[in-house]
């Protein structure tokens, strides 16, 4: 595996720390957030939570998740995870806190990152998926070079509403 420290496009890409549960619980603390874990992260020792599941799915080897940073802040954050090594495949999620929006932050870690997973990491296939009410994920998964393969109906409920997502991909053997 390369070195944990990945720099692409004026960004900084590191492993997460226990002292960025301040930056993790702020950043879930914006409306849409809650959204992107299976856990609330609603508190301070919720992030500290979050955290340590990072860290222990890297020693695992059944996650890798960075700190999208500028060098200094935290401007979201970039995963492989649900790896699975007999079919070389995994799945690529991100967010962007709201400052970090607009810029290209997303779409610059998410391509060195898939990068990263089909050349050294040895997978083969990647995946992510968005809800189809979210053009913006939709254009950084286009700009780190996953195709569209299809629709998930329904595939998504948050409260009493369904969404539908769509799937991209991303192989080894894509151009």
């Amino acid at each position: 595996m390369t070195d944990r420290l990945i720099t692409a496009g004026g960004l900084v890409l590191r492993p997460w720390t226990a002292t960025d549960a301040a930056a993790v619980h702020a950043a879930f603390s914006a409306p849409l957030m809650s959204r992107q874990t299976a856990e609330p992260v609603g508190d301070p020792a919720a992030a500290e939570r979050w955290l340590a599941e990072r860290a222990r799915e890297w020693a695992e080897g059944t996650g890798f998740s960075w700190a999208v940073t500028d060098g200094c802040a935290v401007l979201g954050c970039v995963r492989v995870s649900s790896i699975s090594r007999r079919h070389e495949t995994g799945w690529v999620s991100y967010w962007t806190v709201a400052a970090a929006q607009g810029r290209g932050v997303a779409g610059t870690a998410a391509r060195t990152v898939a990068d990263w997973a089909l050349g050294d990491l040895g997978l083969f296939r990647l995946e992510l998926g968005h809800r189809t009410d979210n053009p913006a994920s939709c254009g950084v998964a286009a700009r780190a070079g996953f195709s569209v393969e299809g629709l998930q109906r329904a595939k998504l409920r948050y409260g009493n509403e369904r969404h539908d997502v769509e799937l991209h991909a991303r192989l080894a053997s894509d151009p």
